[in-house]
């Protein structure tokens, strides 16, 4: 996977001496790349030569001066540059692997790459980590990272991975803390395997590895229609005992679909911290309502307008909240239509696996002039669904306008729209 180029930002250097989508960076001084670690490290100069692969074959040596930290203004395709470390594990809760076919094909790579956890957020096992990933590590200072824990106890993390290498957690772990290496763990919460006496003892032992460990997120495992294997869901039950057990530890938050399924009111943001896993759902929900309630709305709009929010049964209750306070605009009727999961099963409640499909059945009936959904239902920078159909196809079926609200933990674009109707 070479160092291509995706894009070139607008008055940039990289647009200054004429790079284009499609070239490749071959090396920096002279020197080849493995990833965009390497590359941010070594354009950390005044001073640097880019040996470029142009689309027609052609070879360009381009000198180049400019700040130190002046970013050269170039996008790359992916930020990995050799090829990604893949997932070695068979987790008997792995999304991936419950997931039917027909589907896109990034959604069954499985990778589990120490590089695009510090990069991008994405969580790593470590049961791949090798000797020279952590020299690595050490001498570039990297971090913090986002490690998929799930239990400490390496008999069980063994037998939930399905990788005997997944024993070894807790020394990889304690060789983060004495390299002074930051992380942010995950524990995806199984019935029956890591919760009760199990998560206690697991989030007893980061505890002791104290700052280290920046925050820990607990989420409920998802079971799809497609599981083969039996797996139990978290109830109402389970995720009450979770609750009660993650207020024991600091910097252990669950998750907004705990709070859901226990019946409990969403905490305050106090509780989340600084927001450190909101891809994984924790405090999600408390970001919007409180961004909404920071908004200042229209009193009236121009004409009768008809809005319906088109969501997750899980983003619901943050809705309800909203639509409750924007139907006090005169002019204006709110609805909140959650979309269920026939795709997937009743068990799966969040945005980011809603079909085009299941969100046509819902909508197409409504009485709305405007349908708002969020952009967690579209590829990034697409309108693709996960079932590959577009927002186009819901659009032609549905006879619906729509609006794509891009921040999902923001109301702005929600006011912004409502005011250009004032």
């Amino acid at each position: 996977m070479p160092a291509a180029v995706s894009s070139v930002i607008k008055n940039s250097i990289a647009e200054e001496i004429g790079l284009c989508t499609g070239d490749e960076i071959l090396s920096v001084d002279d020197t080849k790349m493995q990833d965009m670690i390497d590359y941010n490290f070594m354009c950390k100069t005044e001073f640097l030569t880019l040996e470029v692969k142009k689309q027609n074959g052609e070879i360009e040596l381009i000198e180049i001066e400019k700040e130190f930290d002046e970013d050269l203004g170039i996008v790359f395709e992916s930020a990995v540059f050799d090829k990604v470390k893949p997932c070695l594990n068979h987790c008997i809760f792995c999304f991936v692997d419950q997931q039917p076919k027909g589907l896109r094909d990034t959604l069954y790579v499985k990778d589990d790459d120490y590089r695009l956890s510090y990069l991008q957020g994405t969580y790593i096992t470590l049961t791949n980590l090798t000797e020279k990933d952590k020299e690595r590590i050490k001498r570039m200072h990297l971090g913090p990272f986002y490690i998929s824990v799930h239990t400490t106890n390496p008999e069980l993390r063994v037998k939930m991975l399905r990788n005997p290498n997944a024993g070894k957690a807790l020394e990889n772990l304690n060789w983060f803390r004495r390299n002074k290496i930051p992380f942010h763990a995950q524990i995806v919460l199984c019935p029956g395997y890591n919760d009760g006496a199990e998560l206690e003892r697991t989030l007893t032992d980061l505890a002791k590895l104290k700052n280290t460990v920046l925050s820990t997120a607990i989420v409920p495992v998802g079971v799809t229609k497609f599981r083969e294997e039996f797996l139990k869901k978290v109830d109402k039950k389970c995720a009450k005992e979770t609750l009660e057990i993650a207020s024991k530890y600091k910097r252990v938050c669950c998750s907004d679909e705990f709070f859901l399924l226990a019946d409990c009111k969403i905490p305050s943001a106090k509780y989340y911290g600084n927001f450190s896993q909101l891809d994984d759902g924790v405090g999600a929900l408390r970001l919007l309502i409180d961004n909404f309630k920071s908004q200042k709305l229209p009193r009236k709009l121009a004409k009768p307008l008809k809005i319906s929010f088109a969501t997750s049964f899980a983003a619901k209750y943050a809705l309800d909240i909203i639509a409750k306070d924007l139907s006090k605009i005169e002019n204006l009727k709110v609805t909140v239509n959650p979309v269920k999961s026939s795709y997937w099963g009743e068990d799966i409640t969040v945005a980011g696996l809603i079909t085009s499909d299941d969100l046509v059945h819902t909508v197409k009936n409504i009485d709305a002039d405007v349908v708002i959904i969020s952009s967690i239902m579209l590829r990034p920078f697409s309108e693709d669904f996960l079932d590959g159909k577009t927002l186009s196809n819901v659009k032609e079926q549905t006879k619906k306008d729509f609006l794509v609200i891009r921040n999902p933990y923001s109301s702005e674009e929600i006011v912004n729209f409502l005011k250009n109707h004032e």
